[in-house]
């Protein structure tokens, strides 16, 4: 079916654009992270995407205790007004909110105490350090999956100590889902993570993709790669779930 879509757009000079129309992972509510300052930015962005063509948005500020200790009720304050402001501008895009969090201390008490900020099926959305490889990550996977949690490793090609086919499969095998950057692919972060991006996609081991966006030039990047041979090889060699959530 992939193939026949991709023929399509091919033969109406069209670029592939719609292979996923849910994003789950985005840096879009305004003031609370690193992500877009402001609501027009927010509003701005959230134009282009669905003028793109999608259609459904899980907005994932970070929650990092060492630079962004957001916790739910604030993420949802500012999601509430932002949802006011969509509502006003007349865009069709449903939005939902999760969160990205970082692998410390307040992760591993909130699947202790079964606090955590889920989306679709339970999923959660966690991010390691990029260069200090986690201890104990296994344990907290295990934990996790107790607690009827799906877990989702964002961005497992950013880890500067993840590199070989059987590093992803050891963490694979914890039971985590990979959520691979699609700007990954477009070389936003430099040769070694494209190389590790494309390792995970031709071993058919990405479960979703995320777009990651901070500003005007992630989106830049992303639209790009919509239209790449790779996003599409990605789309072909594995069971993305992004239209499921």
């Amino acid at each position: 079916m992939l193939k026949k879509i991709v023929n399509i757009f091919r033969s109406s000079n069209l670029t592939p654009k719609l292979l996923h129309t849910t994003d789950l992972h985005s840096h879009l509510l305004p003031g609370i992270d690193d992500g877009v300052k402001s609501f027009d930015e927010s509003l701005e962005l959230l134009k282009q995407l669905e003028k793109i063509g999608f259609s459904k948005l899980i907005l994932t500020p970070h929650i990092m205790q060492h630079r962004f200790p957001n916790r739910k009720k604030n993420i949802i304050e500012v999601f509430t007004k932002l949802q006011s402001e969509v509502n006003k501008s007349g865009l069709k895009l449903s939005l939902d909110i999760a969160a990205e969090y970082y692998y410390d201390e307040y992760f591993l008490e909130s699947i202790e105490n079964k606090e955590l900020i889920t989306f679709g099926d339970n999923y959660v959305l966690f991010e390691l350090s990029y260069t200090v490889k986690p201890l104990m990550l296994e344990q907290s996977v295990e934990k996790l999956l107790r607690g009827g949690y799906k877990p989702i490793l964002a961005h497992p090609e950013r880890y500067a100590y993840y590199r070989t086919l059987d590093d992803y499969r050891r963490v694979k095998e914890m039971g985590l889902l990979f959520q691979v950057n699609a700007i990954s692919m477009g070389n936003f972060y430099g040769k070694s993570i494209k190389k590790s991006v494309e390792m995970l996609i031709n071993a058919g081991m990405a479960d979703f993709i995320g777009s990651d966006i901070h500003s005007q030039k992630y989106l830049d990047t992303f639209e790009n790669v919509l239209a790449s041979s790779l996003y599409i090889q990605c789309m072909n060699k594995n069971k993305i779930k992004n239209n499921d959530l």
